[in-house]
């Protein structure tokens, strides 16, 4: 797998096959700037903040699991929804959670390819736009995707934080 005549980072080429693997046509494509934040990655992509879908892990405060949030980048999670969707407690999870769990480094976190299985829910305002941004896998790469389409790839449930 290349991008621009290089191929793309290990953990990318992981995203790509999950991808792939799911039957998304959806290609992995490597940003010439980083985009560890919501609004780094609308900016170097040129769209509005919301559509970046972000991914972010939080940890079971009771089950001590790692749960994966998929959130657009215009809204903040609302942990006391989650928890009541999770049926326990949340709170952040370290780096070494995030990556034990997940298998890539906070900013670059994917919402699919993981080291491990999580409990996955999606925010339901994805759903105003056709096409989202997510993370492929490092704070360079992103791809895009349907918000009905991510989720299902994810196996998230849905979930309203407003």
């Amino acid at each position: 797998m290349e991008q621009a005549g290089k191929p793309l980072p290990p953990s990318a080429q992981r995203v790509q096959a999950a991808l792939a693997a799911a039957g998304v046509d959806a290609r992995v494509i490597e940003l010439a700037v980083p985009a560890r934040t919501s609004q780094q990655a609308a900016d170097a992509l040129g769209v509005e903040v919301g559509r970046i879908a972000k991914s972010l892990v939080f940890r079971a405060a009771v089950s001590q699991r790692a749960v994966l949030v998929i959130a657009a980048g215009d809204r903040r999670v609302n942990e006391a929804a989650l928890a009541r969707a999770l049926g326990e407690p949340v709170e952040r999870a370290s780096p070494e959670l995030v990556r034990e769990h997940s298998g890539f480094a906070i900013g670059g976190v994917a919402p699919v390819g993981h080291a491990k299985p999580m409990p996955t829910f999606v925010d339901a305002s994805l759903r105003r736009f056709d096409t989202v941004w997510a993370a492929g896998g490092t704070p360079h790469c992103v791809f895009p995707i349907a918000p009905a389409e991510l989720a299902r790839i994810a196996g998230a449930a849905e979930i309203v934080f407003d």
